[in-house]
């Protein structure tokens, strides 16, 4: 059994998913706006499915998208963390770095700072050589976070198979890093 990785940023634990998440990740997931550049939000089973599967993945591995509480209080806010994507995607196999917040955290640099802490779990405990980040074309925040990470956008747009022909969703854009740049120091 791998050693479970759970991680402190100056103002967040990311940690292993507990059973007391799961109404606070299903009424964000519930939201429209969280869930704007997803087909569509995730009804409570779907949602507990997904924060199961994200517990089930850190058990086996001992890293995936963790829980993410605020220090200063315990309220769990979302998730930010490391996926291997099971989609068919055209730069498949990968790492993501990814997250998804509730809306009342949106705008403090939370995602920012817990994804550079899950960045440095890839590159320096999991020694990887690239981690990814991909998003629709429209889902400017999330671009945004990935600029600030240090993440360069590609050339690479795609259509996200799992996304249906024909959704204004399904074009999206790859940001990749590579442990070279990571090392470089950021201003």
């Amino acid at each position: 059994m791998p050693r479970l990785i759970e991680l402190d940023t100056a103002r967040l634990h990311l940690r292993q998913w507990r059973e007391d998440d799961l109404r606070p990740f299903a009424d964000l997931n519930a939201d429209p706006e969280v869930m704007a550049h997803f087909p569509a939000p995730l009804e409570y089973p779907a949602s507990n499915a997904l924060a199961l599967r994200c517990q089930a993945l850190i058990a086996e591995r001992g890293w995936g998208f963790w829980a993410a509480e605020l220090k200063e209080s315990g309220q769990f806010i979302g998730f930010v963390g490391l996926h291997t994507p099971i989609a068919e995607l055209p730069f498949a196999p990968c790492v993501e770095v990814g997250w998804r917040l509730a809306r009342a955290y949106w705008g403090r640099g939370l995602a920012t700072e817990a994804a550079c802490a899950a960045l440095r779990v890839g590159f320096e405990t999991l020694e990887l050589q690239e981690i990814v980040s991909f998003t629709t074309l429209g889902n400017l925040r999330s671009r945004a976070v990935m600029e600030r990470i240090g993440m360069h956008r590609t050339d690479e747009d795609f259509d996200h198979p799992a996304v249906p022909p024909g959704s204004p969703l399904r074009a999206h854009c790859l940001y990749r890093l590579n442990r070279d740049g990571w090392r470089k120091p950021r201003g």
